[in-house]
């Protein structure tokens, strides 16, 4: 096997974490957003997602701009679009289900918004309170502000307080 250079391995997309290890990750959007995107580092970072094995990319962004490019590189993808309207509970009480069979089925994955803010954040720690890998919501909460290096602001809390709520998964 031929051994690839630094560039064929690509770069690690911005403001990535692991949230559980080697399992369940988040960044921002591949090649930046807003007026920092830019196409080759987007590519670049498409590159590293795929080297890194994630299968599902999980976007969360309302918009399924550049998801295309997903399929160009032979990644895996999932659209999931949350917008600024969209109901919270459904929403979560949709995706929570969906996570939790992928990471049980040994899926590594990759969720992404346009940044990672507060929607990502409140995603992040309502999952870790409903999928009972964090006990309670100022726990999630301290160790999602901690992960991510900022403040969780009121959306991202409205989902935690949501998320103390849901129906639990059935264990086993």
């Amino acid at each position: 096997m031929a051994v690839k250079g630094k560039w064929a391995q690509g770069i690690e997309p911005r403001n990535f974490r692991w949230v559980v290890k080697d399992a369940f990750a988040v960044c921002e959007r591949p090649g930046g957003y807003g007026s920092n995107h830019r196409r080759v580092r987007r590519q670049e970072e498409i590159i590293w997602v795929r080297e890194q094995g994630f299968s599902p990319v999980i976007s969360i962004i309302p918009s399924p701009a550049n998801l295309h490019n997903y399929d160009e590189l032979g990644v895996t993808w999932q659209h999931r679009p949350f917008g600024n309207h969209d109901d919270v509970t459904a929403y979560l009480l949709s995706l929570y289900p969906e996570l939790r069979q992928l990471l049980a089925t040994r899926h590594k994955v990759l969720v992404h918004g346009e940044e990672l803010g507060d929607r990502i954040s409140g995603i992040i720690a309502g999952y870790l309170i409903w999928a009972d890998l964090i006990p309670n919501g100022p726990k999630a909460i301290t160790f999602t502000e901690r992960l991510l290096q900022r403040q969780l602001g009121p959306v991202g809390r409205e989902m935690v307080t949501l998320a103390l709520d849901l129906p639990k998964p059935a264990q086993g």
